[in-house]
């Protein structure tokens, strides 16, 4: 088609060949082959040159807008094959969001406008068999674990910080408080059930301090558990980030401890989705460029 549009443009198999960069003889060879699948003449040659008969007439325009057509198609599946182009599935942890993820996603969209990000809330628990079966690109985490299948890409690690209410005695020092200090409080936390390995590493700063919280109420998020400890009804342990959500009546205090949070980006081990390699990139250099 490409060859029969060349000479209905320029009407001339000279310069028709000359465009094409190919020889005469084996241009007309393609028109006639297209003629006798046709089974009649698309082309009747002149002492100018050539004209296009009432049939070359019609396939000349309806060629004309289907290559248009397939060559637009072909540079869109180009530009989604390098992933500028396409959708992005992306899911997080509520707690991700606190640090630098918006400015990574916020980095991606002016990089890859073209590329249609959609945003799932989700679990860590929830996300892991969406990215195994493709249905998400990519999953941001607090404190992954590796699993088989996925690639996890640690991006920060931040420190714990003691949650108290204003009105609670602890909360008008200015040092690091010991996690001892807190022995006899009532704890509120996520439950394990929720989040094994971040819960666990929270337990962990309590334990290697010589004892076990006493965990009074559970709730789902960090921004209800902060709530519940402004309101009175307890203690907490956060990573540092969750002070980020400035809620009135939380204080929040370093803590003494050599625990630590991590924000970590998971990935299927062989990508599909060239979009999400892009991603994964923006991610390690907007979090190696934090200050926590």
């Amino acid at each position: 088609m490409r060859y029969f549009l060349a000479v209905a443009e320029t009407l001339h198999f000279g310069r028709a060949a000359s465009q094409l960069r190919m020889a005469q003889p084996n241009l007309s060879l393609q028109i006639k082959k297209i003629e006798q699948t046709l089974g009649h003449a698309l082309l009747t040659r002149t002492t100018r040159g050539v004209a296009l008969t009432p049939a070359g007439q019609f396939l000349a325009a309806r060629a004309a807008a289907l290559h248009n057509s397939f060559e637009e198609a072909l540079q869109t599946a180009r530009r989604i094959g390098e992933g500028e182009e396409g959708t992005l599935s992306i899911g997080f942890s509520g707690s991700s969001m606190y640090g630098k993820l918006p400015f990574v996603l916020d980095r991606f969209r002016r990089q890859y406008p073209k590329v249609q990000v959609q945003l799932r809330e989700m679990y860590a628990h929830e996300q892991q068999p969406l990215l195994l079966d493709g249905t998400l690109d990519a999953g941001f985490i607090r404190d992954g674990a590796h699993v088989q299948g996925l690639r996890m890409a640690p991006l920060s690690k931040e420190p714990f910080l003691a949650v108290l209410p204003q009105s609670h005695r602890l909360s008008k020092g200015r040092g690091a408080l010991a996690p001892n200090e807190l022995r006899e409080e009532p704890f509120v936390l996520f439950s394990p059930r929720i989040a094994k390995l971040a819960f666990e590493r929270t337990l962990v700063v309590c334990t290697a301090d010589g004892f076990t919280p006493n965990i009074a109420l559970e709730a789902p998020q960090w921004v209800t558990i902060v709530s519940l400890v402004a309101a009175g009804m307890g203690v907490s342990i956060a990573p540092e980030s969750v002070a980020r959500l400035h809620i009135p009546g939380a204080v929040f205090r370093a803590l003494r401890s050599k625990g630590s949070s991590s924000v970590d980006l998971w990935t299927e081990t062989m990508i599909r989705n060239p979009a999400a390699s892009h991603l994964a990139k923006i991610a390690k250099a907007e979090f190696a460029g934090a200050t926590s």
